[in-house]
């Protein structure tokens, strides 16, 4: 059963009043979320073009009164170059910096999808490992992947220049083998295989090309610059257009490459989102008293005071101290987590002190009893 379409202020989380500026807001976080070039759950795709629908409507304001007055009924029948092609996408995401396509491309491939045309190669992904200080700084990471491409001697015919290849005389080009069968009684039926001939490719190449063997590929490393935004959040995967598989058809373009990133292990700290944490250990007494620590943060090391009478697991909040969020806006925060050292071997004089704080701590509760 088919999902019921979304209000379209529901969509973006906006009341019916909204303003526009806190409708292009809400699109602009919502767009950076679900963008399918960062986020690869199944259902980003399909979010992100309902949000992205749900923008070109409410953006416009013929649009928008059609749809108050008169809700879906009064916006169907539009083509997306109907939707979005007022629109500047790469205008509204341009001051953020970030390497996605929010431009006519990424709708061509979003809503145009099932037309004419060759298929593109496959998607492929690889795999980028970041330390926290390009997460907080962003910039250029190198990446160094392994692909086939179009052989450039045979330009992916397989053929030795100068030469091509040529139909299969056995399946006449389809790659496939039929074979008819009468049975008694006037039963026909067909068996239809691979082309044991061309192995179900069409042609036959006599004479390879010496530089892909015939593959019509040559395997080659590639060493990229992928800008990292500022804030990036963890296994974003940034696109790479044309940097996939090569396409199977002539004149098709290559696929893309997704490059996934996460944050390295720092030993310094846990990343949970934009925010960091970090456990310290202090001595009991310094728990009891109050002390001051020197703590790493992203910047350099600062001085942190801990409150006299400071509980085991406890936590110190650095207010941002922490990571910038990805998008803008704020920074996240530094988080202590306090452990308390117990000592397990005390001298006699500290036994002592020890027992006569017991017997203090005793004698003051009997004293607030009575």
């Amino acid at each position: 059963m088919a999902e019921p379409q979304r209000d379209y202020y529901e969509v973006l989380g906006v009341p019916r009043d909204a303003d526009a500026k806190a409708i292009k807001e809400a699109f602009r976080k919502l767009a950076l979320r679900y963008h399918p070039d960062r986020n690869k759950s199944p259902d980003a795709e399909e979010r992100f073009k309902e949000i992205a629908a749900a923008y070109a409507i409410l953006s416009d304001p013929k649009k928008r009164a059609d749809y108050d007055a008169r809700g879906f009924a009064g916006v169907a029948g539009f083509t997306p170059e109907d939707l979005f092609s007022g629109i500047d996408f790469g205008d509204l995401f341009g001051d953020l910096g970030f390497g996605f396509d929010f431009g006519g491309g990424l709708f061509d491939r979003l809503f145009r999808r099932g037309g004419a045309g060759p298929r593109r190669g496959q998607d492929v992904e690889a795999a980028l490992t970041i330390p926290l200080r390009r997460v907080n700084l962003g910039g250029e990471e190198t990446v160094r992947i392994s692909r086939p491409v179009t052989c450039p001697s045979c330009h992916g015919s397989g053929a030795k220049a100068g030469t091509a290849p040529r139909k299969c005389g056995e399946c006449g080009g389809t790659g496939r083998k039929v074979i008819a069968h009468q049975e008694k009684g006037g039963v026909h039926f067909q068996q239809i295989s691979t082309c044991p001939a061309c192995g179900g490719v069409g042609t036959i190449i006599d004479k390879p090309c010496k530089e892909c063997g015939g593959r019509g590929e040559v395997d080659r490393m590639e060493t990229l610059q992928v800008n990292i935004p500022v804030g990036i959040e963890e296994g974003t995967a940034l696109r790479i257009p044309a940097h996939g598989l090569p396409a199977r058809e002539p004149n098709a373009p290559a696929g893309d490459l997704y490059v996934v990133v996460r944050s390295e292990q720092d030993p310094r700290f846990e990343r949970m989102g934009a925010d960091l944490w970090r456990t310290e250990t202090v001595e009991l007494i310094d728990a009891v008293l109050g002390t001051r620590i020197k703590v790493p943060t992203l910047e350099g090391t600062i001085e942190v005071a801990v409150p006299a009478g400071t509980q085991a697991d406890s936590v110190l909040r650095l207010r941002g101290k922490g990571l910038p969020s990805f998008g803008g806006g704020h920074r996240g925060d530094l988080n202590l987590r306090i452990e308390v050292h117990i000592p397990e071997r005390l001298s006699a004089k500290e036994r002592k002190l020890y027992e006569q704080l017991r017997d203090m701590a005793k004698e003051d509760r009997k004293q607030r009893t009575n």
